[in-house]
């Protein structure tokens, strides 16, 4: 079996800055080539930069970094994402990307897998923003909630709290996801952590569930906050990969330190576990539960014979191709 190296980026981003923070992202993915992945994660809303604001500023007070972070985010038919996906091609790596996407006048968290030949595989948006985000950013449909498959094996992505609502987990694992990016906007140490949930203690132990419920692999980025070292606790996380029976398998990077943390994936690893326990296999019970999920695109407007913008043709018709679950 073919082995699979994955490494997962623990960086900071520039922030609120999309032109130097592109630029640090191909940085990144060179780092991750020369180190011989064939994937590379990086954190949710990477580009350009989670914006803690929100959970500490009224709505008033947010608003001149609202207008800034706006500005920033980019279009996924955008110079920056293009340039991205041509470093991706370049160093033939494929590239799992969290950004704040700008589509016309809206922001949604979102994440765009991007192959090696720097075709864009997967577009999609965080369902459901959590608490104070849904001021910021506009929710998805179930057309983001897709495994796709690739040269690799079945790769999928969720963002955030996605990795706490149960359904959104069973949609991935009924499309047997076999590699999976959970992408967190930190793995902050819980004395940093404005809410236990919201801890890098509560992130890991999601990401590790994921793992040993879906039999799947995790790969888990992490986005550094920009805190004092010398305030920060000592106790702090890096930037892991799990295996499929919940074992770590990459070697951990010192806390708020920048770096790259590499694991080799073999996919034999998703049977064996399996062969324990498959959620939607023989450890199932269809018998006595039931479940559907709907995937389809849905648009907030049908005009028979207009012609949409460019962006808005990407957004939700390219991405759209190829995506039928056996």
């Amino acid at each position: 079996m073919a082995i699979t190296r994955v490494a997962a980026v623990q960086a900071e981003p520039v922030w609120f800055d999309l032109a130097a923070t592109t630029q640090k992202t191909i940085a990144l993915i060179e780092q991750a080539a020369d180190g011989g992945a064939e994937l590379v994660a990086f954190p949710e809303t990477w580009l350009p930069g989670y914006p803690g604001f929100i959970w500490s500023q009224n709505v008033f007070e947010q608003l001149p970094l609202v207008a800034h972070y706006r500005a920033n985010s980019p279009r996924v038919d955008g110079p920056e994402v293009a340039a991205i996906r041509e470093a991706a091609r370049a160093r033939g790596i494929m590239v799992v990307l969290g950004l704040s996407e700008r589509a016309h006048e809206s922001l949604y968290m979102s994440q765009v897998i991007i192959g090696s030949d720097g075709e864009v595989i997967l577009h999609r948006r965080k369902l459901k923003p959590t608490h104070v985000e849904r001021a910021l950013f506009g929710e998805s449909d179930g057309s983001g909630l897709r495994v796709m498959e690739t040269p690799l094996g079945r790769v999928g992505a969720l963002n955030c709290w996605e990795h706490m609502q149960p359904l959104v987990k069973f949609t991935m694992y009924a499309q047997h996801e076999q590699i999976h990016v959970a992408g967190w906007p930190a793995l902050a140490a819980d004395a940093e952590s404005v809410l236990p949930q919201l801890s890098g203690g509560a992130c890991l132990a999601l990401s590790r569930s994921y793992a040993l419920e879906g039999s799947v692999f995790v790969i888990v980025p992490n986005q550094l906050l920009p805190l004092d070292p010398a305030a920060a606790s000592a106790d702090g996380l890096s930037a892991v990969i799990y295996g499929p029976d919940g074992s770590v398998l990459s070697e951990p990077i010192a806390h708020r330190t920048e770096g790259l943390v590499f694991a080799d994936l073999d996919l034999a690893a998703v049977s064996l576990a399996k062969t324990f326990a498959d959620p939607v296999g023989h450890y199932a019970r269809p018998d006595v539960f039931s479940f559907a999920a709907d995937l389809s695109p849905r648009r907030p407007a049908h005009l028979d014979g207009a012609v949409p913008p460019a962006d808005t043709v990407l957004a939700l018709e390219d991405v759209t191709v190829g995506l039928a679950i056996d």
